[in-house]
C-alpha cells in the first residue's frame, strides 16, 4: 500500500543509484535534492512556511510516521490525494539520502 505522502516531483539530480549507494547516504545531497525539487510547495528547513498552505513542512513530517517508512513509497511512486502532486520516483540513491536530511530535521 502506498503511503498518501506529499512530496514535491522528481527532478533530474544528476546522481546514478550505484554510485550514490557505494558511498552511502548523503544529507547535503538530500538537501540540494529537497531544494531542488520540494521547495516550491513544501518548507523544507527548520523553520518557515510552505508556500503551497497544504503541503506540509517537511520538519514535520515524523510527527506523521517514522520517516523511514516511506523508502517503499518513494521507490514504487508517490501517490497522493490532491490534483496539484504529481506521480514520481526516486532512485535507491536519492531515496537514501532524502531521508537523511529528513532524519537531520528531527532533531
Amino acid at each position: 500500500m502506498k503511503m498518501p505522502i506529499v512530496l514535491a516531483a522528481l527532478g533530474v539530480s544528476g546522481l546514478t543509484a550505484t554510485a550514490v549507494v557505494a558511498q552511502g547516504p548523503s544529507v547535503s545531497r538530500g538537501q540540494a535534492f529537497a531544494q531542488a525539487n520540494c521547495a516550491s510547495c513544501h518548507a523544507i528547513d527548520r523553520t518557515g512556511e510552505s508556500p503551497l498552505r497544504q503541503a506540509p513542512p517537511f520538519r514535520t513530517l515524523h510527527h506523521r510516521y517514522p520517516v523511514e517508512d516511506i523508502a517503499e513509497s518513494l521507490a514504487e511512486g508517490i501517490v497522493t490525494a490532491h490534483p496539484g502532486m504529481p506521480q514520481f520516483q526516486l532512485e535507491m540513491g536519492e531515496i537514501g539520502d532524502l531521508i537523511a536530511y529528513l532524519k537531520t530535521l528531527e532533531k
